[in-house]
């Protein structure tokens, strides 16, 4: 027993600080998962949707700081208690999520490791009887180091992460595991080979044959039968294949310009997924960098999911020298974690990305 706890207490300590790193790494793009959890249409919990990016950092925090707690073996019932609390509620959560398809992501491991819904239940459920075994034989937990150095080994991991958190937040991702990432033609991305598998459905057709209710299942044809039409219902066998970037498009006054934009030579994208709340503050260096970007033979391009009225105010505030065109909002959140962010591409393949902070180190 005491092998197999030991066992138990190193996979789940490096799971938990590998989960809680990965989304530390990238606390906006988790509390823009949290926010998908607190909507109307999930939990319905929107009067925390304001803090969700505070609660993402402290939760992460939290899980990756418990891993190490765990492995060292410090106040090992506070933190089995910690664990089991955290998994019963996400173990519940992504039973709910799958059980009646609210969320398609956990965001677990965050876009390190895309999970299903399904798929997150099971780890969370193999999770959670790891953590039982722990939790029932924490005797067994001794630490591994001198007890006198865990407060210290706890205290500086808190002021790293915490610090991290911070360094990622007023830049970029230190590592981009999205599909946008430098280097990544974004065409080639949206491509779908010819001979790529094609998603399966199933269509239930319900009919009125003398007064029973009659169903009848089949890939999509409309059944030969007798009887009254009622309705139909498609469900998804299989999915099929899918590209790293399925939904991006550049909407011009309605018109899909996006091959015409990303196929240019010298590209400075200008990334706002939200005019009404985007940090004015950026839009300075902006124009100075579009200015000079303009001058070198640049096109510049603004994409945003606001409306014109939203666009017309910042352009005329600010003079800008470029137009913003439309695409859609949590696209945007995905190409770049900052609102403005700032991209460079050359035909279709992104060669710089940077946080508007950063927009004086953007190489022409």
């Amino acid at each position: 027993m005491k092998i197999l706890v030991g066992v138990a207490r190193i996979f789940v300590g490096i799971l938990f600080m590998i989960s809680g790193f990965i989304k530390l790494n990238d606390p906006i793009g988790f509390s823009f998962k949290l926010q998908e959890y607190f909507s109307a249409q999930v939990l319905d919990m929107e009067i925390l949707v304001p803090f969700a990016l505070v609660i993402a950092i402290f939760l992460v925090v939290f899980e990756l700081v418990l891993g190490i707690m765990l492995i060292i073996g410090y106040l090992p019932k506070f933190t089995l208690w910690s664990l089991l609390v955290m998994i019963v509620f996400f173990t519940f959560l992504t039973f709910y999520s799958a059980y009646f398809d609210k969320v398609k992501d956990c965001g677990c491991f965050g876009d390190a490791l895309p999970l299903t819904p399904w798929q997150s239940f099971y780890k969370d459920a193999v999770l959670l009887g790891l953590i039982l075994l722990l939790f029932f034989n924490r005797k067994l937990i001794t630490p591994i180091l001198a007890v006198a150095s865990h407060r210290w080994i706890i205290f500086l991991s808190f002021m790293l992460s915490f610090i991290f958190a911070y360094y990622v937040l007023m830049h970029l991702p230190l590592i981009d595991f999205r599909a946008y990432k430098v280097g990544n033609n974004l065409l080639e991305e949206m491509e779908i080979p010819e001979n790529a598998e094609k998603a399966v459905y199933e269509y239930s057709w319900k009919f009125n044959q003398n007064g029973e209710e009659v169903i009848i299942k089949n890939s999509g044809t409309y059944p030969n039968v007798e009887g009254e039409y009622l309705s139909v219902e498609t469900s998804l066998v299989s999915e099929g294949f899918k590209p790293r970037i399925p939904d991006f498009s550049i909407l011009k006054n309605g018109e899909n310009i996006t091959q015409e934009i990303l196929n240019k030579d010298k590209l400075l994208l200008i990334v706002a997924y939200d005019l009404r709340g985007t940090e004015r503050d950026g839009f300075s260096a902006i124009k100075e960098l579009s200015e000079e970007a303009l001058k070198q033979g640049y096109t510049v391009v603004g994409l945003t999911a606001s409306g014109d009225d939203l666009k017309d105010d910042i352009i005329s505030k600010f003079i800008l020298n470029f137009d913003f065109y439309q695409s859609d909002e949590t696209v945007l959140k995905t190409i770049v974690r900052a609102n403005p962010g700032i991209l460079t591409l050359k035909n279709a393949t992104v060669t710089q990305k940077k946080h508007w902070a950063d927009a004086s180190e953007i190489e022409l």
